[in-house]
């Protein structure tokens, strides 16, 4: 079941929130596991007892390591044991086939496998789950052992699929205390109804653009055909994940919880070290604090720090999936901030706005080609293409007629992932900005339900992170 779906608008989430509303304060935590519990296992039954397992195993050992604080040798083991054992099903379910593979054709050897389907938002789960377990080792927040509310934090319906990553220590007071009123839902509703909107009107609108170029046969794909289609792509997934992530937060004060914002404005950076504080986050956030910084940082010397870095990015291209494309894309990531840090950041500082922007948009669409792209041959094939070999010359009529055909979304995808449109919003129209809300939000609603009923092609493919 997704966000974007008539059966979760029309039926899961009025229930929920009718029952969530209704209740008593004490039945307001169970009302919303049952609910996160039914949502998970909707489209896969079968891996609700994965869940289940990791909720226990889990919450034992927080309980474990919490009582064997004063013992650190004893916690330390526990802690180890725990992250192996979380580490290792994340592993499984993810990675099997993309390292028996990899063997395969490394050796001269067929090992026999069958792969096994990705339990949806495993690696979001997982993370969050960690944060806990190594805040606890840490002594940064009390262990938690109301079984219930644990099970809450790591199944809660709203953020499962694509985030962002809640750290239990942003949620650990809300699990007991938090405050529902009406001007609180009505934010969470502007906040749902805007990532809708990304979704369905853009994000799927542009999709479109992206799947068209992509069958293209390599030989009909002019130079600029092949950028129109990572540039579709490049609004894509910004609206597609940034959407999600919007109505993630919404649906969390709907309930009476605030998450933390997990893309701000991406596209409009300078540099990609900026561009990082504002892609996913949550992501940025959680690898800094349980991985980089315990590392050493930025508090060693240059070669640790380097070192640093390809490890981070190294295993952030492998979170996002499990193929060497992935690998290719985190390390190109970790490449390009290892430059600007000790060569680029002073001159990319000193040149005018305009040229740190078109430097970053061009690194960031070369790194979605990795990204997208089936493979890493499937990369430089196409990376060939935008930049002038083999294909269809420079411009054609298929290029001409993306451009023009798409002008008005075009137009409109480049406003909305600048901060122009909302802050021009917040400022002209603060005196009758209720009405305005009401009347704009209520649009944009109906707009993308039509959508959805009416809707005939296939949806763009949801990335399972």
């Amino acid at each position: 079941m997704l966000f974007s779906s008539i059966v979760f608008l029309f039926t899961f989430l009025p229930i929920i929130l009718i029952l969530y509303y209704v209740l008593p304060k004490g039945m307001k935590n169970p009302v919303l596991l049952l609910g996160s519990l039914i949502f998970y296992a909707w489209g896969e039954p079968i891996y609700l007892f994965l869940m289940i397992f990791s909720i226990i195993f889990n919450y034992i050992c927080g309980l474990d390591i919490s009582r064997n604080l004063g013992d650190k040798k004893a916690a330390r083991k526990s802690l180890v044991f725990n992250v192996a054992v979380n580490l290792a099903v994340l592993g499984f379910f993810k990675y099997e086939g993309f390292v028996l593979n990899s063997l395969n054709m490394a050796l001269p050897v067929d090992i026999p496998f069958r792969e096994v389907a990705l339990p949806v938002g495993i690696s979001f789960y997982t993370f969050q789950i960690l944060s806990y377990i190594i805040d606890v080792y840490r002594g940064n927040v009390k262990v938690q052992k109301n079984l219930l509310d644990f099970a809450l934090y790591v199944t809660m319906f709203p953020q499962l699929i694509a985030g962002p990553i809640v750290k239990y220590a942003e949620i650990d007071e809300q699990l007991h205390v938090r405050t529902e009123s009406i001007g609180k839902f009505g934010d969470g509703a502007m906040f749902f109804i805007r990532g809708l909107a990304k979704k369905v009107l853009l994000a799927n609108t542009i999709g479109m653009v992206y799947t068209d170029v992509a069958a293209m046969a390599p030989e009909d794909v002019s130079v600029v055909t092949a950028w129109l289609g990572c540039l579709a792509y490049t609004f894509q997934i910004y609206f597609d994940f940034s959407g999600y992530s919007d109505m993630a937060v919404g649906l969390g004060k709907m309930f009476g919880f605030e998450f933390p914002r997990n893309f701000y404005y991406p596209y409009v950076s300078k540099s990609i070290t900026e561009f990082w504080r504002r892609w996913h986050i949550s992501l940025s956030s959680w690898f800094r604090e349980y991985l980089y910084i315990p590392l050493g940082g930025n508090r060693v010397p240059v070669k640790k720090h380097i070192r640093n870095l390809l490890v981070v990015w190294l295993l952030t291209g492998l979170w996002h999936g499990a193929a060497w494309n992935f690998v290719a894309w985190g390390l190109y990531y970790g490449i390009i901030l290892i430059i600007e840090k000790y060569f680029l950041q002073k001159k990319l500082e000193r040149l005018p706005a305009v040229f740190g922007h078109i430097y970053s948009l061009v690194l960031v669409m070369i790194g979605w080609v990795l990204f997208f792209s089936p493979s890493l041959g499937g990369a430089w094939e196409y990376l060939k293409l935008m930049f002038g070999v083999g294909g269809h010359g420079f411009l054609d009529s298929q290029a001409l007629y993306l451009v023009v055909s798409n002008l008005g979304l075009w137009v409109v995808l480049i406003l909305a992932s600048t901060p122009v449109v909302y802050y021009g919003y917040e400022k002209y129209l603060t005196r009758k900005k209720a009405v305005a809300d009401i009347l704009i939000y209520a649009g944009l609603f109906l707009l993308s339900i039509a959508y959805l009923v009416t809707e005939t092609y296939n949806p763009f493919l949801y990335f399972r992170f």
